[in-house]
């Protein structure tokens, strides 16, 4: 496995959402070797709370639990959310849950009894698209996603820590127009987005930055521009 993998892991938070207490606390403990930030939920409502209140990268849930299950957890999430990165644990091999898991927009499943290699493996699997050494944003620009660091040909440009963060992103959303509600909810989190706070961000971004990478989508928001 190589280690620019793994350490990108710390780039991302995860949500585990598990009902009995020793698999929760095993899984706990072994995604803290490779996410800096890890919250645990021992149910369904618990797990949307959490989940609304810290925008995790990451969210891997049990399947089966009393009351309400996972697949409820993802439904409300999906209601509005389909950035989000699920990974379903589940006993089930069968076709039982397929058609749910396909309508949800599940990146990743694993099956139970999960260990340490098929947790990591399953995590990698859903994130392969995210994981990447670089981003080539342009011929002259690179973020480096290992050291969160942007070069200008070789010249290394100084970035705020919400900066990096819109790479990030501009670049996992690079398909489609960033929403101003969308980089609101991601960017500023549990804070209040003015259009104005908005607007002097993206001045000072463009500022640091080099070269534009951005495309202004009227009453909608923003796009990187392609390579």
């Amino acid at each position: 496995m190589k280690k620019e993998l793994l350490e990108q892991l710390k780039n991302y938070t995860i949500l585990c959402v598990e009902d009995e207490e020793g698999i929760r606390k095993r899984l706990v403990n072994t995604l803290k070797y490779y996410f800096d930030e890890v919250y645990s939920a021992s149910n369904a409502d618990e797990g949307y709370e959490l989940y609304y209140e810290y925008k995790p990268s990451i969210v891997l849930s049990d399947i089966e639990m009393p009351k309400k299950n996972g697949i409820a957890l993802i439904e409300n999430i999906r209601k509005k959310d389909f950035n989000t990165i699920i990974i379903m644990v589940t006993a089930y091999s069968n076709e039982e849950y397929l058609l749910d898991l396909i309508n949800l927009n599940v990146n990743q499943y694993i099956l139970k009894p999960v260990n340490s290699e098929s947790l990591l493996s399953g995590i990698l699997k859903a994130l392969a698209s995210k994981l990447t050494l670089k981003i080539q944003l342009n011929d002259n620009l690179c973020f480096y996603m290992e050291s969160r660091e942007l070069y200008f040909k070789d010249e290394l440009i100084s970035l705020r820590k919400r900066d990096k963060e819109f790479i990030i992103l501009l670049y996992e959303n690079r398909n489609r127009v960033l929403t101003y509600d969308y980089i609101e909810e991601y960017l500023w989190k549990d804070k209040s987005m003015s259009m104005s706070a908005l607007k002097t961000f993206i001045k000072e971004f463009r500022q640091r930055v080099p070269e534009d990478i951005l495309i202004n989508i009227p009453q909608e928001g923003y796009k990187l521009k392609s390579t």
